[in-house]
Parts: C-alpha cells; structure tokens; sequence
C-alpha cells in the first residue's frame, strides 16, 4: 500500500469481528475508541448481518462480505463445520476483495485487527503487506489456559487439577468446557486452540479487558506477545463518559423489550430486583429451564429474567412468572438501573466485564465455553459474587439457586461482593479515562498507524 497517503489521511483500520453478538460489540466500541483519537474505521459484518441488523452508528463505516450464507447465516449452514468452513473459504476471498475495492477507491488500508476466531484474516492481510492485530475478546485468565493446551502443556481433558502460570489451581470443571469436555464441539474446540497457530505473525495482540483486573496474567502474556489490554469495551457513558454519543453498541442481533423493561423496573424499590440472563447464545435444557423458573419464583424476590424465544417453549407448562419474562433486553441499561440488586449470569466475558463496570455483583452460573472459568474468576479472585453449584447431573437445583439469591441480596457476602464490585468498577473506568491504561494502549496503537 502507498505510504504518501499517511501524511495527508488519517490512518485507516479495518476491524474483523467473529460474526456473532459477543464478538461484533467490543470490535464496535473498539472502533469509537479509534475514531476519537482521529482514525479512520472500517467494520466488517457479512452480508446476512448488514442485511438483518444495520449499525446505527453513523461514524463507523460498515463493509459487508459474504459468508457464504448471505440469506440465512449461521443458522442456515447446517452444522458449526460447515458453518467455519465455508466462512474460511468464503470469507478470505470475500476480504481480499475487499482491500482491493477500497485500495482502488483511494481508501487504502493501514491495519486489520481480526477477531482471534478468525486467524486465517491475518494471512489475506500479509498477502496485501498489511499489518495485522489480533483481538481476544475473552479474558487473558481463558486465553492462557487455551494456549497451555495448545502447547500441550495441559491435557485435554484434564485428568487432575490445572496449573497454569499466575492463576490459581483450577479443578478440571474450572477450566473452559472445550478444555474439560471437548467431545461435543469439536469445530468450536479447534478454533479456540487455534487462536496461537499463527499470532507469533500479528504485529499487534489486543484483549478486551483491563489491567488492574488481570494484571498478573497481563504481565505473563506480555513476555511472550505485544499484548495492547484495552478494555472494558463499554459504551463511554457508562464509564469515563468522553464519548458523548457512546451510550450503546449501536447493532443488536435481537429486539429489546426495552420500554416494557424500563417502565417495570422504574416502579420497584433500589436494589430490590434480581436480573437474570444467560447471553445471546447459550441454551438451558428443560430440567434446568424448570428449576430456574421455579427457583425464580420461590426465592420471593422481584426478578426480570430474559428468556429468547426460541427458548420460551422450555418453561415449564403452567408456568407464571411473579416476575417479569421478557425476550430481550437493553442489558447495560438494565444493570445501570438503581432497581437492580443483583445479576444471575452464564458469565459470558462481555456479561462479566459490564457487571464489573457498572457495580452490579453476581450470582455465577456458567454453562459452557469460557464461562466455568469466568465464573470462578468472578467468585474467588475478584471476590464479587459466588457460584451456584450444579448436581452430579450437571443441573443447577431451586434450592441452590435460592440459597446464592439470598446470600447476594441479603447475606454478609452480598455485602462484600458490593463492596468488592464498587472497587473494580471504579478501576474499570480509570482504565479507560484520558491517561489510563486501556486509554495509554491505544494511544499507543495510534501512534504505531501514523508513524
């Protein structure tokens, strides 16, 4: 690519997310956090998702490229291996494509930072001479015991207790599902051990999350790759509020219940509701779907618990909540709310960083992927709520559930995890304020573009 266009452009960056909600949201608040220090951003969806879900972000340029599933998405591929095949094939002459359309428009670019589930987005760019940046948007904690276990250094499955360098032991249960059970998912499972084939080649490594948090982890990675931390991505006005008009991610794949939400929990007591939510892509089986819902309902507490619609025909027969069940929400502005007092978590990364961020402390109950991890993160090293433990089937009962309800919202280590929360929270937004670690990176990375 020209050089002479850097002294009179600003730099120009393309960022790559894994097309799903989790990992499109911190790659979009990445890019404001860009375009404020003067930097020209480009976000990559594919065809389906621009046709689906348009940005309501006018700053941020949105470039589709095919999947190969430009009518139906992920959904419609059938099955996850055809689903990352044909994305690979597709999707690397689908971006090549694309440098070449905006090369020859006059719109060269200087980067492409790529989602870390998509490594094969850093060889399209070295072919075109581009630098590259991968972006993990799962905690460092995860991330090195995926790298243990790409190293082989961790065996998968593991038969007795993990250790890995600056974290605790962890029993096999406490690593990520891929790492203890990785039967089921075996695609998933390759993309995630993946991630280090080829990282040795990015010029840059970032990480969604933030220093004070993970520091002793941070320091380990650091020895090894140029690791730029530069979370929590949060919209700005949840935290160092200097981006004005950064109140939300700017692109949902699914339709909030957001008045209905807001309107409920404006007539209840401060910290009085439970919140409950297991993401945009987990899944409870029916047994466990039950004894949530009774739980919910037994535990006597106000509850708004999001449950997706294709999930809905799960709840029990009968079933009436003494809560609100909505199909969607406007999460951030849901833990935001005084009303809320507490948050019942799969412990998604993303979940994790904006319950840290806005003060809200956690009953943990993690599914599969990087949450088991997460959560006991959440409960043993930020101390900012406890887990809820599953039976010998895996289930998660009423009466566990009621009991970690009432521990959280009226027990002494309810106490603690708010008070342990408020801390991190107030870290969370020094990271990302002027002069701030995450803030420090990025500059950083900034002034790397327009050298």
């Amino acid at each position: 690519m020209a050089e002479q266009h850097k002294a009179t452009k600003s730099p120009h960056v393309l960022l790559f997310p894994f097309p799903s909600q989790g990992h499109i949201n911190p790659l979009i608040q990445f890019a404001k956090r860009l375009i404020s220090k003067g930097v020209k951003t480009t976000l990559i969806t594919t065809i389906y998702i621009s046709k689906t879900s348009p940005s309501s972000n006018t700053s941020i340029t949105v470039e589709p490229i095919s999947d190969g599933f430009d009518d139906g998405g992920y959904m419609s591929a059938g099955s996850d291996e055809a689903y990352l095949e044909k994305f690979q094939q597709v999707g690397s002459k689908s971006l090549a494509d694309l440098i070449r359309k905006l090369d020859s428009d006059g719109n060269p670019v200087d980067a492409i930072v790529y989602d870390s589930f998509v490594t094969w987005a850093l060889d399209v760019a070295m072919e075109f001479g581009i630098n590259g940046g991968c972006f993990f948007t799962q905690a460092c904690a995860v991330n090195n015991i995926y790298y243990h276990a790409y190293k082989g250094i961790v065996d998968v499955p593991p038969a007795a207790t993990v250790s890995v360098p600056e974290l605790p032991p962890l029993q096999p249960w406490e690593t990520p599902s891929f790492v203890h059970t990785p039967g089921p998912y075996p695609s998933w499972a390759h993309i995630v051990f993946n991630q280090f084939s080829n990282i040795h080649q990015a010029r840059w490594v970032f990480s969604n999350t933030f220093y004070k948090l993970e520091e002793e982890v941070i320091e380990w990675m650091r020895k090894m790759w140029p690791l730029m931390v530069v979370g929590p991505t949060v919209p700005s006005m949840y935290l160092d509020k200097r981006l004005e008009d950064d109140q939300d991610y700017d692109m949902s794949l699914l339709k909030p219940n957001h008045i209905e939400c807001m309107e409920w929990l404006n007539n209840k007591p401060k910290g009085s509701v439970v919140y409950v939510s297991f993401g945009s892509y987990g899944e409870l089986g029916p047994e466990q779907m039950e004894e949530v819902a009774l739980g919910l309902n037994e535990s006597g507490v106000d509850f708004l618990w999001v449950v997706r619609e294709t999930e809905k025909e799960k709840l029990p027969k009968g079933f009436v909540a003494n809560g609100l069940v909505v199909s969607w929400c406007r999460q951030l502005e849901v833990l935001a709310h005084e009303a809320v007092g507490c948050f019942v978590t799969h412990c998604g990364f993303n979940s994790t960083l904006e319950t840290i961020s806005l003060g809200v402390p956690v009953v943990a109950m993690p599914q599969w992927t990087d949450q088991p991890t997460n959560g006991k993160c959440l409960e043993e090293i930020w101390g900012v709520g406890v887990r809820v433990k599953a039976n010998e089937k895996g289930i998660v009962t009423r009466g566990n559930l009621v009991s970690c309800v009432k521990e959280i919202m009226e027990g002494e280590r309810g106490e603690v995890a708010r008070k342990n929360v408020s801390k991190w929270r107030e870290l969370a937004i020094q990271a990302v304020s002027e002069g701030g670690s995450s803030d420090k990176d990025i500059h950083e990375f900034v002034s790397q573009l327009k050298a």
